[in-house]
């Protein structure tokens, strides 16, 4: 098993990536928030959050709201306790609308390797359920013969 505490690799740290990956598409607030220190700091959109028992509020919420979630992350970039990452994810809401959200988050870890802060940038664009990408089973994680985020848009 691989240590993922800082300093990360290119392997850890895109190992990291997809750990995160693999846990919020779980669906499970509790078992996200173990990823965040308990003073953890976040931006999220317009949304500050600080703590834990805060983010698995904010989660708690988000996927109430958020229908049939499935995300996907690609490491962009990392130094020793820093790691760059794009993503997308789409969901649909109550009224069977699908979106397609695309975003950058920047995270900061301490070093027992948990993440301190946590700064993502969110656009949601409406989409048909034909143009959905993602189609694996829900909750779960991505199958590794799924592409991920295409290459080109």
């Amino acid at each position: 098993m691989l240590d993922l505490r800082p300093p990360f690799t290119l392997e850890t740290a895109t190992a990291k990536v997809r750990a995160a990956e693999d846990a919020w598409n779980s669906r499970d607030p509790h078992r996200v928030s173990l990823a965040y220190s308990e003073d953890s700091v976040w931006r999220n959109r317009s949304q500050f959050v600080t703590g834990r028992a805060a983010i698995r509020d904010f989660l708690s919420t988000k996927w109430q709201n958020e229908h049939d979630y499935r995300l996907t992350k690609s490491l962009w970039n990392f130094t020793s306790n820093r790691i760059a990452v794009r993503f997308q994810y789409e969901y649909h809401n109550a009224a069977g609308q699908w979106f397609r959200a695309y975003g950058n988050e920047l995270w900061e870890f301490d070093e027992q390797g948990l993440m301190r802060r946590r700064e993502a940038s969110i656009n949601d664009v409406s989409i048909q359920a034909s143009e959905r990408r993602f189609h694996w089973p829900a909750p779960g994680p991505r199958p590794d013969t799924d592409q991920g985020i295409p290459a080109v848009q």
